[in-house]
């Protein structure tokens, strides 16, 4: 199927570093796939050894149902936007889009045709005759996306289009891109270390993590049930503990940590009793309280401020937990505060790292 890509058992090792150890994805036509993790991960390895500039060591890649394991790039149905564009300075925007169009040797009709409308899907009408130098950087950004989808690419590769963009504007083109993209169809795999981004854009985010992908999953899926402590971590969830099953009751388990906090979370048939057990909890998820509520009895610790939200540090025993509260409720309260917090049991995350690393 057109612009289907494919990934099976691939390898890819620089010198004594595994870059990418067996990663298997399959990415359908027209989806937009993020590959999401910190430096380092193996996220822009595998974007290379989908474009052609890196070979597995092992494994093959196809696009398009067509196996491309050992097809040089130039000769692949794929194109690449780069992070820092790699446009030519000395040419006009329509001399960068057209660039690819004339390596074909296409009359200057139709290199005209196609650039127009290029320039007229990425919002550049008008702009043609302009310097790159005249340019801000969204605008830059616009260029370099007309100059590869002219092109009409089967797959867009996106290697952190975004990070040099202030964050106002990264906002911005973030919502253009994927309205571009779901108009045109065309099989998205983009590159970010940014969860925010991934979030906004993605139709299915790869989470990567020392060269492996550690969880595939729809936006909302991933946010709400990340399945390890490093997905969870990365995605934001800021109370992690290790901690132990000490009964049962119904659908709860009671679970204890090493510091005493003691909580109840929804049993979803993985605890075992007396077996350590990470566990994660968004901070949002924590309510402060007041009344009659059951809820465990703490004291503001710190806060930080971040604009229409604050996150309390809540000192519960010696667990330090982060609590989120919009500001509106949050300017009565002070450091030094007794406070109490609770928390739904369904909203506990079990992770599937339990019982390693657990200093």
């Amino acid at each position: 199927m057109r612009g289907a890509v494919s990934l099976k058992n691939v390898f890819k090792t620089y010198g004594q570093v595994a870059a990418v150890t067996d990663v298997s994805l399959d990415v359908p036509p027209g989806e937009f796939v993020c590959l999401l993790g910190p430096s380092g991960c193996g996220k822009t390895t595998l974007l290379r050894l989908i474009a052609g500039f890196e070979t597995p060591d092992r494994g093959a890649v196809s696009v398009s149902n067509r196996d491309v394991t050992l097809v040089p790039a130039h000769k692949r149905p794929v194109n690449t936007v780069f992070q820092h564009y790699a446009l030519f300075p000395h040419r006009t925007v329509a001399g960068n889009v057209a660039f690819g169009l004339e390596m074909r040797s296409q009359s200057r009709t139709e290199i005209d045709r196609q650039v127009d409308r290029a320039l007229e899907l990425v919002r550049l009408t008008g702009y043609g005759t302009r310097r790159i130098t005249e340019l801000s950087g969204g605008q830059k950004q616009r260029v370099a996306l007309a100059r590869a989808l002219v092109l009409e690419p089967e797959v867009l590769l996106l290697d952190e289009p975004m990070a040099a963009l202030d964050p106002k504007l990264r906002k911005e083109m973030q919502v253009e891109l994927k309205n571009l993209q779901e108009r045109l169809r065309t099989t998205f795999v983009f590159v970010t270390h940014d969860q925010d981004e991934a979030l906004v854009m993605a139709d299915r985010i790869a989470v990567m993590n020392q060269g492996r992908i550690e969880q595939i999953d729809e936006p909302e899926a991933l946010y709400e049930r990340p399945r390890t402590r490093f997905v969870a971590d990365f995605l934001g969830v800021s109370n992690l503990f290790v901690a132990t099953p000490v009964a049962r009751h119904g659908s709860l388990t009671r679970l204890r940590t090493a510091g005493g906090l003691e909580f109840d979370a929804t049993d979803d048939g993985g605890y075992r009793a007396a077996q350590p057990v990470w566990v994660g909890l968004r901070s949002e998820k924590i309510s402060l309280v007041e009344g009659t509520v059951p809820a465990l009895s703490g004291v503001i610790e710190d806060e930080i401020f971040l604009g229409d939200w604050t996150d309390w540090r809540v000192r519960v025993g010696t667990e330090v937990l982060s609590v989120g509260e919009g500001n509106v409720l949050a300017r009565g309260r002070k450091r030094g505060d007794k406070v109490s917090l609770s928390f739904a049991p369904d909203a506990v995350l079990r992770l599937e790292d339990a019982g390693q690393e657990h200093a």
